[in-house]
């Protein structure tokens, strides 16, 4: 079977793109029940890296954009105040394998 890829102009791959990103953060938002320290474990990424890459882009585009402001994008409130109500101490297994697969410096 042959893939169906339409030629995309840039503004519609940014378009479409940004809706992608609305809609990850969306289900994240959603999704409370799974750790960050589960999305690093499995995926190498988590809400935090999610921030960080907004942060960068806003960065790029001269916007004045702290970590903690992109935060409280990606996370739909301020983080100490989704930590306190979704955050769960990580077990000693979650430590370990996210030690294991974490580069040096990470």
């Amino acid at each position: 079977m042959t893939a169906t890829r339409p030629e995309i102009d840039e503004a519609t791959r940014t378009e479409l793109e940004a809706a992608a990103f609305r809609t990850l953060v969306a289900h994240l938002r959603e999704r409370t029940d799974v750790q960050n320290i589960d999305l690093m474990n499995l995926a190498g990424f988590c809400r935090n890296c999610l921030a960080k890459w907004y942060r960068a882009a806003a960065e790029e585009k001269g916007l004045p954009l702290d970590y903690e402001g992109a935060r409280e994008i990606v996370y739909g409130m301020p983080y100490s105040e989704w930590k306190d109500r979704h955050q769960k101490e990580a077990s000693a297994e979650q430590q370990a394998t996210f030690s294991k697969s974490q580069p040096a410096g990470h």
